[in-house]
């Protein structure tokens, strides 16, 4: 167990950092399933609407430290070419 003050600071910023963190990739999840769904339905328009919704969740992901930034980048890069298979 901590003793130092500092330490049990750190204790306290990591559960409530832990709690925004999943709560983000929760989010995230949420949004890259959405994208998923519209591609196995065939829907060329749902998908592009949720891709355009996933990348700001991504992208904030990445800026806070939650997700690496190439994960990042190939999850959009391999949603965009399932999307661009989708016949038009």
């Amino acid at each position: 167990m901590a003793q130092h003050k500092s330490a049990k600071k750190r204790i306290r910023r990591n559960a409530r950092a832990e709690v925004t963190n999943h709560a983000r990739m929760g989010r995230i999840r949420s949004y890259v399933k959405a994208v998923e769904t519209a591609i196995t339905a065939n829907d060329k328009t749902g998908a592009l609407a949720a891709l355009k919704k996933v990348m700001p969740e991504l992208m904030r992901g990445a800026s806070k430290g939650v997700v690496h930034k190439k994960t990042v980048a190939r999850k959009l890069s391999r949603l965009s070419a399932r999307i661009k298979k989708i016949a038009a």
